[in-house]
């Protein structure tokens, strides 16, 4: 069963992947592959450096995030940009990597950008990590030391939480405690292992 995870910034995400991945699925994760396809080295990374030139990179010859971030993430063209480059290159990993899980597998394709990607409908499931944006923005202040004008502009930069929402077919609440979000995450796996079964 292939199932799309997603959710936004700050959200909670990662922490509901990995206690899928406890639960035993197949772990294929968006932001990884996009740090994979970019690495030293790589023809991804010389696409990029082409595209946004040197400065995007650090003294040491790896990409400079928050150099590249600060372009992308305060203009839409160039966003578009750098997602031209780097999401053909994750897809492929992705199809690799799918290609290598067995039949049986719970396969969660973790993807921070599903909703805007229109890819929804290409998997049997759906999971929506849900918070409010204060929330997300909170989190990004007091988890991440961005500025109040940087995680509003990191929001605003991805789907709206409607539009994620309108995409779920399991939507997990992440606002209270961990154990809480464990025993949704617990939840909602053994309604896709059941109806994939």
């Amino acid at each position: 069963m292939r199932v799309g995870l997603t959710g936004g910034i700050a959200s909670g995400k990662s922490t509901v992947s990995a206690i899928l991945v406890e639960l035993g699925a197949v772990l294929i994760d968006g932001d990884a592959l996009a740090r994979e396809v970019v690495q030293p080295g790589t023809p991804g990374l010389q696409r990029v450096v082409e595209t946004f030139g040197p400065e995007v990179l650090t003294a040491d010859g790896e990409l400079d995030r928050p150099a590249l971030g600060a372009i992308v993430f305060a203009d839409e063209a160039r966003r578009k940009e750098l997602e031209a480059i780097v999401h053909p290159l994750v897809f492929e990993r992705i199809v690799e990597l799918e290609a290598s899980a067995t039949p049986e597998d719970l396969v969660v394709h973790d993807i921070p950008l599903l909703a805007e990607s229109g890819r929804a409908p290409t998997f049997d499931a759906v999971v929506v990590v849900d918070v409010p944006v204060e929330t997300q923005v909170d989190r990004m202040l007091t988890q991440r030391g961005m500025t109040r004008e940087d995680a509003k502009a990191r929001v605003r930069a991805q789907a709206s939480r409607e539009q994620r929402l309108a995409i779920a077919t399991h939507v997990i609440d992440n606002t209270g405690t961990l154990e809480d979000l464990r025993r949704r995450v617990l939840e909602v796996h053994a309604d896709l292992i059941g109806s994939a079964a």
